[in-house]
């Protein structure tokens, strides 16, 4: 190819891609069979250019079933096949590294049940040219629940609200999970010290861009109930979440502290010499 070719090339990819490259919409699924075929359907049509990796937990069934079908009539879907149910995390960071070692350029985190909205898509990746890591977020001012129950809520506020407080972070919904990553972002974010689970994983992310001093942003969005299956939260994930929280701010006041002392005890001791 010569080296016409080659820009010309680069400009086909850009004007269907974006500067950013490639985009990978990533739904971790158990027991969706009744919202992966939709969902799906929903996703290529509002980003047609992007790609979708299923990362189905072995579900019983048969998610990853329907999802290979889809698949096989349509090259720019994907599924990635676990062993079994592990954890949202766990699924995450697999459709994260499967996305990476194939050189996409934008790696999106979206639920398979509905709740996040495929239309809001184009939304989350027009901000991400201006951000590292944009964040679809319910308590901003324009975004709401829709068909939510009281207490499901309440538990995302206050846990949102705690978490903020607690790690000092600038983020209204910390615990959402409808994000636009840039490559690089989630390749400084030391994905491999990763261990958490659930919300406590969408906090873990969120705290440790801030703290790398990546540019985050939060566009509204519009979460809807699910209308089919089960939810997946449970009594453990708000545990997990709320200890994993409290043990990193309580770390990080720590931190701050021993490095005040270690910066003041350098100081009494520059002006004891002179």
């Amino acid at each position: 190819m010569s080296d016409g070719d080659e820009s010309l090339a680069a400009q086909d990819r850009d004007k269907r891609f974006g500067p950013l490259g490639t985009a990978l919409v990533i739904i971790p699924t158990y027991n969706e069979a009744e919202n992966i075929l939709a969902i799906l359907g929903r996703v290529r049509e509002a980003v047609p250019e992007a790609h979708v990796l299923v990362a189905d937990d072995n579900s019983p069934d048969g998610t990853g079933k329907l999802a290979d079908e889809f698949a096989a009539s349509d090259e720019q879907v994907h599924v990635l096949h676990r062993k079994g149910k592990e954890g949202l995390g766990a699924a995450y960071l697999a459709g994260f590294r499967w996305g990476l070692e194939r050189d996409y350029g934008v790696l999106i985190e979206m639920d398979a049940d509905g709740s996040h909205q495929p239309e809001e898509l184009p939304r989350l990746l027009t901000a991400l040219g201006g951000a590292d890591l944009v964040l679809g977020s319910r308590w901003v001012p324009g975004g709401r629940a829709v068909n939510w129950p009281k207490y499901r809520e309440f538990i995302s506020r206050g846990g949102s609200t705690y978490s903020r407080l607690m790690l000092d972070v600038p983020i209204r919904d910390v615990t959402g999970g409808f994000r636009a990553f840039r490559r690089a972002t989630l390749e400084g974010l030391g994905l491999g010290e990763v261990a958490s689970q659930g919300y406590c994983f969408q906090v873990d992310l969120a705290r440790r861009a801030v703290k790398a001093g990546y540019h985050v942003v939060e566009v509204p969005i519009t979460f809807v109930e699910r209308v089919h299956g089960d939810s997946k939260m449970s009594r453990d994930i708000v545990v997990e979440a709320l200890w994993r929280v409290t043990v990193w701010g309580v770390q990080g006041r720590l931190g701050r502290i021993a490095g005040r002392g270690e910066s003041t005890a350098d100081g009494d001791g520059t002006a004891a010499k002179g």
